[in-house]
């Protein structure tokens, strides 16, 4: 019985680091994904070595791939929680929102603003770059502002110069 609830625990630690692991790698912060990789590595076997070991029973096998399934979710979550990087929120409106604009600049927001050719009319694009820790933050704030804005979140793969960045960056070492 102790085996299994070491094998459950192992696979609690051991997928969470291994969703980490594959972030950081993803975001190209080498250095600590090869830290997590020699400790996922070590847990992997570790775990791998009770399943398979002694009697290699079905519920120690059983025990591990459920979980590995908890494990997955935990990591997800643990990722959320963490929200390591950038994001680029595109924000289209009917009309130049002001008040919206001035709100996000007070409050440490980068806005673009770009007028665009719809439809029916032109419309008003503004262009957001902030860490993804302050997502939420900043879509409450569009939110209440402009409730029918259509919003497009997404991460960018690269990033270099400007001005915003290298605020971001400095505020991020304070």
């Amino acid at each position: 019985m102790l085996n299994i609830l070491l094998i459950l625990l192992l696979q609690l630690l051991y997928v969470p680091i291994y969703t980490l692991r594959t972030i950081f790698l993803v975001k190209n912060i080498t250095t600590l994904a090869a830290v997590l990789g020699i400790v996922e590595m070590l847990i992997y076997v570790f775990g791998l070595s009770l399943v398979f070991g002694g009697d290699q029973s079905f519920i120690a096998m059983f025990v591990y791939a459920v979980g590995f399934g908890i494990g997955i979710i935990l990591g997800t979550k643990i990722e959320t929680k963490l929200a390591i990087g950038y994001i680029n929120v595109i924000v289209n409106t009917q009309n130049k929102n002001i008040e919206l604009i001035n709100m996000l600049r007070k409050n440490g927001f980068g806005v673009t603003i770009f007028t665009g050719e719809g439809r029916d009319s032109n419309r008003i694009r503004m262009e957001i770059l902030t860490k993804r820790n302050r997502e939420n933050e900043l879509l409450a704030t569009i939110e209440k502002f402009e409730p029918k804005a259509f919003i497009i979140s997404y991460e960018p793969r690269q990033l270099k110069g400007g001005f915003l960045l290298a605020r971001l960056k400095k505020h991020n070492r304070n």
